[in-house]
């Protein structure tokens, strides 16, 4: 998963922004980045239960922690009560 996220990190540092679907897994022992699932999303094993938005700001937290930009620069651009999100990262 590490080139995984250094690809993406690149990514996001080339071009300004990165838009990804992701599959989430909320309730997990930990969260962390898991995989890339067959249709290309990748999953994401999340801490919190999905109740009141805690996953999803979990998720955000996560997210913005391991691109290392703040957490207003994260967005869920769809899918907010699904696993399946597309979530949108600004440098």
């Amino acid at each position: 998963m590490e080139d995984l996220l250094q690809t993406l990190q690149a990514a996001l540092t080339q071009h300004g922004e990165l838009t990804l679907a992701i599959r989430v897994h909320p309730s997990a022992r930990k969260t962390q980045m898991k995989s890339v699932m067959a249709d290309g999303a990748v999953k994401i094993d999340v801490a919190a239960a999905p109740e009141e938005g805690r996953a999803n700001a979990a998720l955000v937290e996560f997210l913005a922690e391991e691109f290392g930009v703040a957490k207003g620069n994260v967005e869920i651009v769809a899918g907010e009560t699904g696993r399946k999100k597309v979530v949108r990262i600004h440098q």
